[in-house]
C-alpha cells in the first residue's frame, strides 16, 4: 500500500514530465501557429462540402472550383470557375455573411466576357480606387490570344458591374503559354506571378503607376516538382512572403508545396516540398465528418484584409479549395470532374 507522500512523489513526478513535453512541443512549434509555419509543419481539418455546382435550366453545371474570395462590408464575396456541358467556363459570384448559410447564397454569372474566362483572382487596388478581377481568358482579338486579362468594378457587390475583360499584355515564359495568374503588390511595383506546367513558376513585374500593363520579360522564381495554381501572400506582422503551389502525385492526387520568401523577387526556400512535408495533402489532413474528397487542390487562403497586398494572419491560416473523391472522377474528361469547395481550418 502506497504511503500519501509516495502517492504525491508519483502525481508531482508525472505533472512534471507532462509540463516538459509540453514546453517541448511549443518551442518546437507545435502550440504556435507561426513557429509552425516558418519550419513548414501545418495540420488542417477538413471541413464538410460548402458549394457544389449548382442546377440550372441554362446548362449542365459539372463542377465549381479555382475560388477566390474577400471579406468587405460585412459580407464574404466568392469568385470561381464554373464548367458546364454548353459553356465550358465562366465565372460565378457568391456572397453570404455566415459560412453555415453559404450554400443558400444567390449564384450569379459575370456577363462582362462572352467567351473563355475562369481562375478569378479579385482585390481592391487602392491607387485606382477599384476592385480587380484577373483572371486567364481568350479572346480573338488578343495577341496571343489566351493569356491573362482583367476587370474592373467600383462595387465588388454588383455582379453586372465589371467593365469588359481586357488583356494584361503580359509576356510569355520562353514561347509556354500561362496560366492561372496572380498579382501581389509590395510597396513599388505589381508582381505577375503564373505557372507553365513544365515545373516552374514564373514572375513580371510593372510598376503601381503602370498597372495593369507594362509587364517586364518573365524571369524564374521556382524550379521543382510543381505543377499549377500558385499563390502568393504577405504573411502579416513577418516581413515574409508565403507562396504555396499545387502538385501531383503525393497524397492523393492534388496537393499544395509551400515557400518563403523575405521579397516578392525571391529567392523562395521550400518549407514543405516533399511527398511526405507538405503544406496540404491528404496525409496532414482530417476530414470533420465524411470523407468527400481525395485530394487537396486550387484554393485561396482567407486573407485579413482584402487590398493589393494580398496580407494573412500566420496566427490563423485558413484555405478554400476544390476537391473531389477519386470514385467521382474516374473515367471522366477533366472539364467533367464534380469538383466541390471546401474549407482548411489549422488543427489546434
Amino acid at each position: 500500500m502506497h504511503t500519501p507522500l509516495y502517492t504525491f512523489a508519483l502525481l508531482w513526478f508525472f505533472s512534471t514530465i507532462a509540463v516538459l513535453h509540453t514546453e517541448e512541443a511549443s518551442l518546437n512549434g507545435a502550440n504556435d501557429p507561426v513557429k509552425a509555419l516558418l519550419a513548414g509543419e501545418f495540420q488542417w481539418q477538413i471541413s464538410q462540402p460548402l458549394f457544389a455546382p449548382a442546377e440550372s435550366d441554362a446548362d449542365r453545371y459539372y463542377s465549381v472550383k479555382d475560388p477566390s474570395i474577400v471579406y468587405h462590408g460585412g459580407r464574404w464575396h466568392l469568385f470561381c470557375s464554373v464548367r458546364g456541358q454548353k459553356r465550358s467556363h465562366q465565372i460565378e459570384h457568391l456572397s453570404f455573411t455566415d459560412w453555415d448559410q453559404a450554400d443558400k447564397a444567390e449564384r450569379r454569372m459575370l456577363t462582362n466576357h462572352p467567351g473563355f474566362f475562369c481562375a478569378p483572382q479579385v482585390f481592391y487596388f487602392t491607387p485606382h480606387k477599384k476592385w480587380y478581377l484577373i483572371c486567364q481568358a481568350s479572346d480573338d482579338s488578343w495577341e496571343p490570344k489566351y493569356g491573362a486579362a482583367y476587370a474592373t468594378t467600383p462595387d465588388i457587390s454588383d455582379p453586372d458591374s465589371w467593365s469588359k475583360l481586357r488583356s494584361m499584355d503580359h509576356r510569355s515564359a520562353n514561347e509556354k503559354r500561362g496560366l492561372d495568374f496572380w498579382v501581389i503588390c509590395d510597396e513599388k511595383n505589381a508582381h505577375l506571378f503564373f505557372t507553365t506546367l513544365d515545373g516552374r513558376m514564373w514572375r513580371e513585374e510593372t510598376t503601381l503607376d503602370k498597372f495593369p500593363t507594362g509587364w517586364s520579360e518573365p524571369v524564374l522564381a521556382i524550379r521543382g516538382d510543381i505543377f499549377e495554381a500558385s499563390h502568393t501572400y504577405r504573411l502579416k506582422g513577418l516581413n515574409k512572403y508565403l507562396t504555396f503551389i499545387e502538385a501531383q502525385g503525393g497524397h492523393g492526387w492534388r496537393y499544395f508545396k509551400a515557400y518563403l520568401s523575405d521579397r516578392l523577387e525571391g529567392p523562395w526556400s521550400p518549407i514543405a516540398d516533399t511527398r511526405d512535408k507538405t503544406f496540404a495533402n491528404m496525409k496532414n489532413t482530417r476530414p470533420e465528418g465524411d470523407r468527400w474528397t481525395d485530394c487537396i487542390s486550387h484554393g485561396e487562403l482567407l486573407r485579413d484584409g482584402y487590398d493589393q497586398n494580398l496580407s494573412v494572419d500566420p496566427q490563423n491560416l485558413r484555405l478554400i479549395f476544390q476537391g473531389v473523391l477519386d470514385r467521382d472522377r474516374g473515367g471522366k474528361n477533366y472539364g467533367e470532374i464534380p469538383w466541390r469547395l471546401g474549407l482548411l481550418t489549422p488543427v489546434q
